[in-house]
């Protein structure tokens, strides 16, 4: 797992979350603090290529650190996913990614995430009255963000073909 500022999730997870959520052509996948990029990549990269070696995948992150997002977009570019869109931006106050159609949040047939483990101060005061209806299972306290991760995740999966992988550490639930 990580703690706060840190971007790393260890290849086997990345593979074990990838095979669990077996991405597909065509699918949306979103990443709401996805660091370097390492899990949208493997997602990507996950995909089978079309005869031109061309994967139709669409990839989405968020990432609330700036250094770590500018390393994001420049991962997205040398593994061949120029096309991922990559904001910098804090998922659980601000989500960018949402749906003008339905008023809600963008959803995506996979999320998955390394969020930032028991982080501090997350924006529990915007979540008292969430626009997005994220807090749907409760207002997680202030002192820790990881079940409004779950929440958030839960809210941006697709209604039908929505899945979701997470790594969380022990006691979140």
């Amino acid at each position: 797992g990580k703690k706060a500022g840190e971007f790393y999730t260890p290849p086997e997870v990345s593979l074990l979350l990838t095979k669990l959520l077996q991405p597909q052509p065509g699918n949306r996948i979103g990443d709401p603090a996805c660091g370097s990029g390492s899990l949208l990549i493997k997602m990507g990269q996950a995909v089978p290529a079309n005869t031109k070696g061309e994967r139709d995948v669409s990839l989405y992150g968020m990432e609330a650190n700036g250094a770590t997002w500018a390393l994001c977009k420049m991962n997205m570019f040398l593994h061949g996913f120029d096309q991922a869109r990559v904001e910098w931006r804090d998922t659980l106050r601000s989500p960018v990614f949402t749906d003008p159609a339905t008023g809600g949040l963008a959803t995506f047939d996979c999320v998955i995430a390394n969020p930032p483990f028991s982080l501090e101060q997350w924006g529990r005061e915007i979540w008292e009255n969430d626009p997005w209806g994220r807090s749907f299972a409760g207002l997680p306290t202030d002192s820790n963000a990881d079940f409004a991760w779950v929440q958030h995740m839960v809210k941006s999966m697709a209604e039908k073909s929505g899945r979701m992988a997470v790594v969380l550490p022990q006691g979140t639930l």
